[in-house]
């Protein structure tokens, strides 16, 4: 947070500087490496996926609760308003849960979904990726930034420019917006009200949960007929072939569009998830840890040791 607010108000040092270029190099190789995997893993794995996601944001409530030295009225009226906001959020992730491809988010939409993702990056432990999940665009952006890296390969200039305009320009500039918005805020906050603001942060937190119940899948098939986001499901032959499409834009229908329902799910399920959960609980706790002793080492004027 303080290497970006000093960037963002013209103050160049050079340990800012290196701070700010290794996060965004790893986050930018992780993007390109991973956008492709992390979807097909969601589409079609969705519960261990969402398993994960609760482990690895529950990581977080630890961490928060421990920078608060003390428990105020303040605090726990932050972390009712924190549960509350990520509550309406489940509510109306759960309204809209068919999926949204890159044309039905529009521009100001993936802006917005940028904003958030940064916004989440900068907030402790607050997900990301659960915040695009909410605006349903997690999976649209993930297929854009697949494709942009496949355009990219084959030197498919009109893919290229079609991605990037589509995708890359409001994703991008809604994280730079987030990144610069977002730090400074959330500095100015935690110097002001600290213990409210953390409240909040806990709050989040906990009541991200409650939109990643994890036994959902999409479902197995469609009708045609069926309502269908904004019209219905149609059939249409396309290059010599029936394709599901989308009354209302004409689009062919991708399983990564289909909508979403529970499932009861069987005793290994249960287990695993479970499992998962505790999983990604200790990887949080693992990577807050080596950051604590990192930060042991330096104010104790020790030279840290690479492994």
């Amino acid at each position: 947070i303080n290497a970006i607010a000093e960037v963002t108000t013209f103050k160049f040092r050079k340990q800012s500087i290196v701070v700010l270029g290794s996060v965004v190099i790893a986050a930018l190789a992780a993007i390109v490496l991973l956008a492709g995997t992390v979807k097909g893993l969601v589409v079609d794995h969705r519960w261990i996926m969402y398993s994960i996601f609760i482990g690895l944001t529950l990581g977080g409530v630890p961490i928060v609760w421990k920078m608060i030295d003390k428990r105020t009225p303040g605090m726990w009226t932050g972390a009712v308003i924190g549960f509350a906001a990520m509550a309406v959020l489940a509510i109306y992730q759960g309204q809209n849960s068919a999926g949204s491809s890159v044309d039905d988010a529009g521009f100001l939409l993936l802006m917005l979904a940028g904003v958030a993702g940064a916004s989440a990056m900068i907030l402790p432990g607050v997900s990301g990726g659960y915040l695009l999940l909410v605006l349903g665009v997690y999976v649209a952006i993930l297929s854009g930034i697949d494709a942009f890296k496949d355009a990219l390969k084959d030197k498919d200039m009109d893919q290229i420019m079609q991605v990037g305009k589509t995708v890359i320009l409001p994703v991008g500039l809604g994280v730079v917006i987030g990144v610069v918005v977002v730090s400074n805020l959330l500095r100015m906050l935690l110097k002001k009200c600290e213990r409210p603001t953390l409240g909040v942060l806990i709050g989040l937190l906990i009541g991200a949960v409650v939109g990643l119940w994890p036994f959902q899948q999409p479902v197995e098939t469609l009708e045609v007929g069926q309502p269908f986001k904004s019209g219905v499901v149609a059939e249409q032959v396309i290059n010599g072939k029936t394709e599901l499409v989308d009354s209302s834009t004409g689009k062919v229908i991708e399983k990564e569009d289909y909508p979403t329902e529970f499932f009861p799910p069987s005793a290994v399920n249960v287990g695993g998830s479970l499992a998962l959960i505790l999983g990604g609980f200790a990887a949080t706790m693992l990577i807050a840890r080596l950051g604590r002793e990192k930060e042991t080492e330096t104010e104790n004027g020790n030279t840290p040791v690479s492994t």
